[in-house]
């Protein structure tokens, strides 16, 4: 089965940090750009950090640009977000998403992990 594992989502104070995790099941990250995104109820699905399927460039939105790191360990087949100095406004359910960079056209989705952030 063709899915996204993601990981590492929960409840932190104000100006902490955690780390998600994306890893695939049944198709390997190589030809992927994966892209975390993040959506608060009733609000549009944001993109937040995209990294290349060879791990060597990377994008972020203004919102989390400087305490956010999108990274890549090829070994592992595992794509990270690591998010410092939580806010209350990055308290969300956030999303792994895999874009094939060959069809532009298959990609996946990840069941989503809640992140809150309050005192």
């Amino acid at each position: 089965q063709v899915q996204l594992v993601e990981s590492g989502g929960g409840l932190v104070q104000p100006g902490g940090s955690l780390r998600l995790s994306c890893t695939p099941s049944g198709f390997s990250f190589d030809s992927y750009a994966v892209s975390w995104y993040r959506q608060v109820l009733r609000k549009e699905r944001e993109l937040i950090a995209t990294i290349t399927s060879r791990g060597d460039s990377t994008t972020y939105a203004d919102s989390v640009k400087g305490r956010f790191t999108i990274s890549k360990d090829n070994g592992k087949d595992t794509v990270y977000l690591q998010m410092n100095n939580l806010q209350p406004d990055d308290t969300a359910v956030y999303y792994c998403n895999a874009l094939s960079v060959a069809t532009i056209t298959t990609e996946y989705w990840g069941q989503g992990t809640q992140v809150t952030v309050s005192s």
